[in-house]
Parts: C-alpha cells; structure tokens; sequence
C-alpha cells in the first residue's frame, strides 16, 4: 500500500463519519481514529511488521500520518450564475486525469459540446484508470478540477450547459 492510497483512505475514513476503522493486510496494519476533541484531522498509525523468513525477532516499526483537509473557498457571485448549470461530480476518490494518457489530447475542452455516455475524464483508483462519462448532453462551461489533482467522492469536476 503506498502514501497516496494511504491518504485516499484517511479522506474516506474522515468524510464517512465513522470513529475507528483497522484494516488488517498480510504485512501491514493501519488504524484510523476520527472524532478526537482536540483536533478535527484524524488520527492514523500505520504499523508495518517484517515478515518472519527475514527476521526471526523483526522490530515493528510505528509512523503517524495525518491529513490536513483544506475548505474549498465559496464565491457566492458566481454560484448565483452557475445555478443554470449541470454540475458533474466525481463518483470516487482518485486521480483527476483529462487526458487519456501524457501525449494525448484532452478528452474534453471549455467549449466542447458532449453528449450523454461521452468519456469526460479519467480517474485513478487503487491502480486502476475509470473512465467517467457524461450523464447529461451539453457544452462544458468549466472544468473545476486540474489535471492530476485528487479528488473527493461527490467533488464537482465540470459545469455543463445543458441548452
């Protein structure tokens, strides 16, 4: 598991509401605590343990991570003119990709007229590329997210002019 998934998870963990997930693997345990009086980051330890055919006695080692969650700032002037928009939101935690790949063009540009079941963007989950397509037929009016970023569950990705 690597600081990335790790991260994806503590931002999962923290939106769900719950106070405690362990997550148990072959050679690493991960616990989360949320909901601690004094700070609203979560608290995580992730123990790593050597396995036994290196080391007869292996140490096991203890790293804390936590995971600062920024606010996104609110404009209350363009929600009033965003209100005749579509909103595309990000049906998973990820990667934000707009392109296919690095040499390729993006899937979709401001101004682009979609239609419904057109690729929109990619995001990476755990390893894996998910194509997200388009529920609406429009024009995109903003994209709301740059290329690489991560994103949230439930994050608007792209505003659509359905007329």
């Amino acid at each position: 598991m690597d600081i990335k998934e790790i991260q994806s998870l503590i931002k999962f963990v923290a939106k769900s509401g719950a106070s405690e997930v362990k997550l148990e693997m072959e050679d690493i345990k991960i616990t989360i605590r949320t909901g601690s009086t004094s700070s609203s980051i979560p608290e995580t330890t992730i123990v790593q343990q050597i396995p036994m055919t290196q080391a007869p006695a292996g140490p096991v080692a203890a790293v804390p991570a936590t995971q600062e969650t920024a606010a996104p700032a609110a404009e209350p002037a363009s929600k009033s003119d965003d209100s005749k928009y579509i909103t595309i939101k990000s049906p998973i935690i990820g990667t934000f990709y707009r392109k296919p790949s690095p040499d390729k063009p993006a899937f979709v540009e401001v101004g682009s007229t979609i239609s419904q079941g057109d690729v929109l963007c990619v995001i990476e989950a755990m390893k894996l590329f998910n194509d997200i397509e388009s529920e609406v037929s429009g024009k995109i009016v903003k994209v709301l997210v740059d290329d690489s970023s991560p994103v949230e569950f439930d994050q608007p990705l792209f505003l659509v002019d359905p007329s």
